[in-house]
């Protein structure tokens, strides 16, 4: 019987990148470009440094970044990125410049912040009168307590019980110990859970590899629904609730 419902929030909750065309309407860099200019402006207080240095140092650590990802069930801390990047570049900056650094890649997405996926926000309040619900997050640069204030500035934080975000418990989905540490928290077994996220990888064999329950979503983003093994796919939030509770009677 399921108890509990977990939800990634990258292109499941929040619409990765859906920030963007409001920052160009704004006249603002988009991400990417900002995050390399922060870098460039405070390595010119004491160098001069190329734009494009930046840019190729800045290129090397994303990759690294999705590696140690993918291939090591981790996520780096943006100071840890950043550090990589003045290595690569053979530069420092001051401790203080540096945490500045930091909170401004951290903080960008409450700048202009993401749009959530359609239907998303009723669904979410209408489930937590049935189940107990929980975010299991990867982070990338928007770290735990980000993405709360994100949740919070949409009034949709009161509906979650339980939080394990990467960049605050050391590992990333699939690891089973993100599983394991929202069954502490809840105090519920791990087979009671069912997960939603938009990634096979972590969203669908992380949960089955501790028997809980998954469901691919595809409201945003559709990663390969033809072959998933998820116990059901899910197009449109509107058929959430039936479809989970399709899966609760077996």
């Amino acid at each position: 019987m399921i108890k509990a419902i977990t939800f990634d929030l990258w292109d499941t909750v929040f619409v990765d990148d859906s920030d963007e065309n409001t920052r160009a309407s704004k006249g603002m860099n988009s991400k990417p470009v900002e995050r390399r200019k922060i870098i460039r402006n405070y390595l010119e207080k004491s160098i001069a440094i190329s734009q494009e240095s930046v840019n190729i140092a800045y290129n090397t650590a994303d990759a690294a970044f999705r590696h140690a990802w993918y291939q090591q069930g981790v996520t780096w801390t943006v100071r840890e990125r950043l550090e990589i990047i003045l290595k690569g570049l053979e530069s420092t900056v001051s401790e203080n410049d540096l945490k500045e650094m930091i909170r401004l890649h951290e903080e960008m997405e409450l700048e202009v912040m993401p749009e959530l996926a359609p239907g998303i926000a009723d669904t979410i309040a209408e489930l937590e009168q049935s189940y107990t619900l929980a975010v299991i997050s990867d982070t990338i640069f928007s770290p735990g307590r980000v993405l709360r204030k994100i949740l919070e500035k949409y009034d949709l934080l009161k509906y979650f019980s339980a939080f394990v975000f990467s960049d605050e418990i050391g590992c990333a989905k699939p690891d089973s110990r993100v599983f394991e540490s929202v069954s502490n928290q809840l105090n519920l077994p791990v087979n009671s859970f069912l997960h939603i996220g938009d990634r096979e990888e972590k969203d669908v064999a992380g949960p089955h590899a501790v028997g809980a329950k998954s469901i691919l979503t595809t409201v945003v983003k559709d990663r390969g629904s033809s072959k998933t093994e998820a116990d059901a796919v899910c197009y449109d939030y509107s058929r959430l609730i039936e479809i989970i509770n399709d899966i609760s009677r077996g």
